[in-house]
């Protein structure tokens, strides 16, 4: 395979993968070896930034249900989405992205999926807040979706404290940045391609996710491919009841580096329709992230200034967003 030419970026003092580790999760929900997993978290984020998790707690037979509801979501006619265009809900981001009007690496990709965002439900609109749009014609969109989403929500901060555990801080460090946070619940539709000869158009171009990290259901399709160490990539298989985790730029930040906000992409050459359901869990919009203390040494000086979440997202949202241009936050 050729080399990323991003690939310079993570050629840091880290140990290489082929593959990506499968942590379970059960000694730090029911407390029986916090620590075991832990460890198991620390390697995971040093090396790929990335994890499949199991014995989760998320029900199989739920996941399938909103996988149901989320085909049948981009299965309506163009015309009842686009009546729910992300457009219409103002700095909230709320609704459907059509076909290459959101791209991730906009320089050099144009993504070919569609999506579907929503988020904490909220009456008054403000950046990343707001009411969500919902589709009249499935009556169970909302209910399964939105329990999908405060799901995720409990989930995330089960992983976050797994997380301060990983980086020997107090297992609340979390708290006090996610009390009002930021979270998008995303569908997302990849149509087939026939081959991708170039990386000019994909399902989604490489990048890093924005937050603190992510939660990714995977149909069984397949097309997720992840960064090594060597700038070569390494796919990452669907797993039957089990999620991707990865962290995004604000751990990435807050560890000096030390963990690794990991490029990534999807192609969909399989021929068939490929769907997924990421979850984001970012922190309160005026949450500050900066280095931690015991991540600053002379051989890994301070590399990040303090950004506080909001202010970081939104400036990540005007580069895949053409509308969204010389707007403020």
């Amino acid at each position: 395979m050729d080399e990323h030419p991003l690939a310079d970026r993570l050629r840091a003092k880290r140990e290489s993968f082929d593959r990506i580790p499968v942590i379970d999760l059960a000694g730090l929900i029911n407390g029986t070896d916090k620590p075991g997993v832990a460890r198991a978290v620390n390697h995971a984020l040093r090396t790929s930034g990335f994890m499949y998790v199991k014995n989760h707690g998320i029900d199989a037979a739920f996941v399938a249900s909103v996988f149901d509801v989320t085909r049948a979501f981009f299965d309506l006619p163009l015309d009842d989405k686009m009546a729910l265009h992300i457009s219409n809900s103002g700095p909230a981001l709320r609704g459907y992205i059509e076909v290459f009007s959101e791209n991730t690496d906009p320089e050099k990709t144009k993504d070919l999926k569609e999506c579907f965002d929503i988020g904490p439900e909220r009456t008054e609109v403000s950046p990343f807040f707001g009411p969500n749009p919902w589709p009249a014609a499935l009556p169970d969109f909302a209910m399964l979706t939105y329990a999908y989403h405060q799901k995720m929500v409990g989930l995330a901060q089960v992983m976050l404290r797994g997380i301060a555990l990983s980086l020997d801080l107090p297992e609340g460090y979390f708290e006090d940045k996610t009390r009002n946070p930021i979270s998008i619940q995303r569908m997302l539709h990849y149509p087939p391609q026939d081959r991708v000869l170039d990386e000019s158009v994909m399902g989604i171009g490489a990048h890093t996710d924005y937050g603190n990290l992510t939660i990714l259901a995977q149909d069984d399709v397949g097309g997720l491919q992840v960064m090594n160490r060597d700038g070569f990539w390494v796919e990452a298989p669907p797993i039957p009841e089990t999620f991707v985790i990865n962290i995004g730029d604000l751990i990435q930040r807050l560890t000096n580096g030390v963990y690794l906000a990991n490029l990534h992409r999807v192609i969909n050459v399989t021929g068939r329709e490929r769907y997924s359901i990421p979850f984001f869990l970012d922190a309160d919009y005026d949450a500050v992230f900066a280095p931690l203390d015991s991540c600053i040494t002379a051989d890994n000086p301070s590399a990040y200034a303090p950004v506080t979440c909001g202010e970081h997202k939104f400036s990540r949202y005007k580069s895949g967003y053409a509308n969204l241009a010389g707007t403020g936050v």
